[in-house]
């Protein structure tokens, strides 16, 4: 087979890739070790900035969104026994976030892709690349129990943070010690039952942080901070309710609650790797770097990768000019370290950690109380929350 750009992963990464180039008349092939069903019925939550909305609207994936998604136009910080909400809408001059799940957006991309006639290939194995420092990288793997090899001009590595592509760069080349594991969790839920609060409410508690998010009018999606080794079989429904309610009561929430259909411990980890490019290949999303869930800026990132990359690659078809894509990794990272501070920043100001003293305690409630009483405090956590435009 022969392509112009091969894309190793379906996720929100390759597949906007992917869409992107199509709607340039760049042709790609996408190939995932997962099954259609299992990458459409993983559920995750999904908090999309103003830009990946726009984006998607404007190149036609997004009426769904516009119809099942919920737009927030701000939220709530929890403290102290009082709740302040932050104007998203306001401070950061009328951008949003929307409510919709990224098992909701990859059901989009799928479906476009499908219906444009794009080449998906799904539960493939024995995955291997050739020649990224040629003009003509090969990637081979089986598929429906057939050998195949795919050339083409350029991969795209977009497989998640379980990566196969990352390893491709040479050791000398790449730095891989921007990391860090941070010493808590969240415990996840998904229930049936009514929203407990029109916009999300990040609770900060002396027994640790708690979010309260939405799914749909009849689904929630709730958070609190944990040990990371807590087995979510030892919770009882009755503990996680009341674990939830204790967190919030305080600011003068109230949770409404439901049958539990799902609980899932959510590891913490920042990480980064640098470069992001060798020779043909170019990494995206989640097999380049990993945010904590606080700043909901995961699948965002991702976006705003390919944006770029995409851009990249038109400019190469069109003119023969490289400049974007040997300018990749410095235009990304941009995006990326600052969305790495924001997320530290809000993960920090919000959780417990263990090794918190009275002194730790009173510098989060004096930074919470600056940002939900100084306008200016207030806008740089909105401006960073709705997304910085996509460049």
């Amino acid at each position: 087979m022969r392509t112009q750009v091969g894309i190793i992963g379906a996720g929100p990464a390759g597949l906007m890739l992917s869409h992107l180039l199509h709607q340039r008349g760049i042709d790609s092939v996408v190939v995932d070790l997962r099954t259609r069903e299992d990458i459409e019925e993983t559920i995750k939550a999904g908090v999309l900035e103003q830009g990946t909305v726009d984006l998607m609207t404007q190149t036609g994936v997004g009426d769904r969104l516009r119809r099942d998604g919920f737009v927030h136009h701000g939220i709530n910080l929890a403290f102290a026994g009082t709740m302040h909400r932050i104007d998203l809408h306001e401070l950061s001059g009328g951008r949003a976030v929307t409510v919709y799940a990224q098992h909701e957006v990859l059901k989009d991309l799928i479906a476009k892709r499908l219906e444009d006639g794009g080449d998906l290939r799904f539960g493939v194995t024995d995955t291997a690349v050739e020649g990224l420092d040629t003009e003509q990288p090969t990637i081979r793997f089986s598929h429906e129990g057939q050998q195949q090899e795919l050339q083409c001009d350029f991969v795209a590595g977009c497989d998640g943070s379980r990566t196969y592509t990352r390893f491709l760069i040479p050791a000398g080349t790449i730095r891989t010690d921007f990391f860090r594991q941070y010493p808590f969790a969240w415990f996840g839920i998904l229930a049936e039952a009514p929203p407990s609060s029109d916009e999300l409410i990040y609770a900060h508690s002396d027994r640790g942080f708690a979010l309260i998010s939405t799914r749909s009018p009849s689904v929630q999606r709730l958070y609190f901070q944990c040990d990371p080794e807590t087995n979510p079989d030892d919770w009882s429904e009755d503990q996680i309710w009341e674990e939830l309610q204790a967190r919030v009561a305080g600011a003068g929430a109230t949770i409404k609650t439901g049958q539990i259909f799902q609980k899932a411990i959510l590891q913490f980890r920042s990480f980064v790797c640098e470069p992001m490019q060798y020779g043909r290949l170019f990494l995206a999303g989640d097999a380049a770097h990993t945010v904590p869930p606080t700043g909901a800026k995961g699948l965002n990132l991702a976006v705003a990768d390919v944006h770029v990359l995409d851009r990249a690659l038109g400019a190469f078809y069109d003119a023969k000019d490289t400049g974007l894509l040997d300018a990749y990794t410095a235009t990304v990272l941009r995006r990326i370290w600052r969305a790495q501070h924001f997320s530290w920043w809000m993960t920090s100001m919000l959780h417990r950690f263990s090794d918190a003293t009275d002194f730790d305690l009173r510098r989060q409630l004096a930074e919470l109380e600056m940002v939900t009483s100084s306008p200016s405090a207030a806008k740089v956590l909105a401006d960073n929350y709705v997304g910085l435009p996509l460049t």
